[in-house]
């Protein structure tokens, strides 16, 4: 993906980011640690959940399918963790209206932020209208109940240009995030992709936050990721209110940097599934 100068130099910068066991700790934080593989069961998400309480503090959020929710709401009952699911998703191709529905019946069971993916494969065929009118249904549904992050797909989009069009549009449709990827397509989160969609919210003058997400698997990439955000919106911006990772397999590797748990060269080998 081409960027500008000014991104690219920033994207270059973030290439001498630290990673040591304070930033591990800080990017445990912004964790939303997510299973959405196609085999997932209660026993799994209970699992999950007992991960999200970790020697260094809670992770963000997990993000499970919507028929767990409740069983990730009462797993994590008493924890300040928030419960995050995915609507309309993978595909983005589900109308205005299920995605309301689906987004309502989500928020009845107990979830606390919206995952919901846009119509991207419309979006870059030259549709308009349609993609934001899912968004915009997903953010009534919302309302001031759950936060909305907008999963744009960010490695279907042939060029920066049209990717940052998307950000301006998700951002202007009532987007609290923007989220690189659903996880089940290649390539998922990438720095480049990142760089975009950060400069999109800088542009926008909005308070709006930014989440990576599928492949993100040491804690050198995350900080990498983190210190892209530093360049381009400055150095504090990225708190958990503003900036989440998406991933399962980043958890071990984070607390092993941070002086918990399996060294990053002992770790099991990463679940199926993009996370």
């Amino acid at each position: 993906m081409k960027l500008s100068a000014d991104l690219q130099s920033a994207l270059d910068a973030s290439a001498n980011a630290p990673s040591d066991a304070d930033l591990a700790r800080r990017a445990v934080g912004m964790l939303d640690l997510t299973s959405l593989n196609g085999d997932d069961s209660d026993r799994v998400v209970e699992a999950l959940c007992a991960r999200a309480v970790t020697p260094v503090g809670p992770v963000a959020a997990v993000c499970v399918w919507a028929r767990f929710v409740p069983t990730a709401r009462k797993a994590l009952e008493g924890t300040p963790v928030k419960i995050a699911t995915v609507v309309n998703f993978p595909t983005g191709e589900a109308d205005a209206s299920s995605v309301a529905a689906e987004t309502r019946r989500a928020i009845a069971d107990g979830a606390d932020e919206i995952d919901v993916v846009l119509p991207y494969k419309a979006f870059i065929d030259g549709a308009r209208t349609q993609p934001m009118n899912v968004v915009k249904a997903c953010r009534e549904a919302c309302a001031d109940k759950a936060l909305m992050k907008v999963i744009l797909e960010s490695g279907a989009f042939p060029d920066a240009e049209l990717l940052a069009w998307a950000a301006r549009d998700a951002i202007a449709a009532g987007a609290d995030f923007l989220k690189t990827s659903t996880g089940k397509t290649q390539p998922a989160a990438t720095l480049p992709a990142a760089a975009v969609m950060l400069d999109s919210i800088y542009e926008s003058g909005k308070t709006v936050g930014f989440k990576a997400s599928g492949g993100i698997r040491d804690a050198a990439e995350a900080a990498r990721y983190l210190a892209l955000a530093d360049q381009i919106l400055g150095e504090g911006w990225a708190t958990p209110q503003t900036f989440r990772f998406g991933a399962s397999s980043l958890l071990d590797a984070l607390l092993a940097a941070a002086g918990h748990g399996k060294r990053e060269g002992e770790r099991e080998a990463a679940p199926a599934g993009g996370y």
